[in-house]
């Protein structure tokens, strides 16, 4: 959510569009405030509990289509080692996961 937060009060969305168009996604700048917006009321979502197996799958796929765009060329350490690689983005698709895991298993009730 804070990702989202922060994109628009920096003034990162049009930039972000414009990354979108340079690899030839049509309508960049429109696909960038939709990414932004599903930032915001999903992670509020999340937050209440709410859908929370489609919104973590989603966030993990957007998560994971960062890592192809834009961090696996970098290698995996963020700091440290190396900048801007994917450990972190890593982790946040483990803890989506878990999430979902934790769902699954919640839904199915105590002794499941």
């Amino acid at each position: 959510m804070i990702h989202g937060v922060a994109r628009i009060s920096d003034g990162g969305v049009a930039p972000f569009g414009e990354f979108f168009a340079s690899l030839g996604v049509p309508l960049g700048v429109w696909l960038a405030w939709a990414i932004t917006g599903f930032e915001l009321v999903g992670g509020a979502t999340l937050a209440l509990g709410r859908l929370v197996t489609p919104i973590a799958a989603l966030f993990a796929v957007q998560i994971a289509t960062g890592i192809a765009l834009v961090h696996a060329r970098h290698g995996w350490f963020v700091v440290g080692g190396g900048t801007n690689g994917v450990e972190y983005s890593v982790c946040l698709i483990a803890g989506f996961v878990a999430l979902i895991l934790s769902e699954r298993h919640r839904a199915r009730g105590p002794g499941a």
